[in-house]
């Protein structure tokens, strides 16, 4: 649980220094140091391990920089977390800064998964209706999945939609069970 009050904490820090204007690049730049720690075990050890200095960690992090230019917020703030020793919650602190980010801009993350690309009218429409469902502008996250047979599943924060053969199908063999 302290941790869980601690990711948010460093996240709602993250998004307030850097500001709402700026809080999609610096996400963005969060999440390839991120993809970084959870991807590569010699990068995460490094980083979270007791056995490098704060210096060493930090030199490190500045020929990360030289490669990539994070702005200034997002270097300031993953020297904060070289210096408090929480490196090691940056996957975490990454979900929470881009869930209060779409809280703070009245905004909902939709994945949308079919078993073929669909079409930018359909995105359109599928996007309005979202909107009136979630009461937020929606941003749509498209997943081509074979798997699912013939229609669509729809994933808005925890809530899935259904709209797929498969649940359909499903559906109906339960209504038949039930008589």
């Amino acid at each position: 649980m302290k941790n869980k009050k601690e990711e948010k904490r460093l996240a709602r820090m993250f998004l307030n220094h850097v500001g709402t204007d700026k809080a999609v690049g610096a996400i963005e730049e969060i999440a390839v140091v991120r993809a970084l720690v959870v991807k590569n075990r010699d990068f995460k050890g490094f980083m979270v391990g007791p056995q490098f200095t704060v210096g060493e960690k930090k030199t490190v992090l500045e020929s990360l920089n030289g490669k990539l230019a994070f702005s200034d917020g997002t270097k300031k703030f993953l020297n904060y977390l070289i210096e408090n020793d929480s490196m090691g919650l940056i996957d975490e602190i990454q979900g929470a800064a881009v869930a209060l980010y779409l809280e703070r801009t009245k905004k909902a993350k939709a994945t949308v998964m079919a078993p073929v690309e669909l079409d930018g009218n359909y995105l359109d429409r599928l996007k309005g209706a979202l909107k009136k469902l979630t009461l937020r502008d929606v941003d749509i996250e498209f997943v081509k999945d074979p798997s699912v047979l013939g229609g669509v599943l729809i994933k808005v924060g925890s809530t899935m939609y259904d709209g797929s053969l498969r649940g359909q199908l499903r559906l109906l063999k339960e209504e038949l069970i039930k008589g």
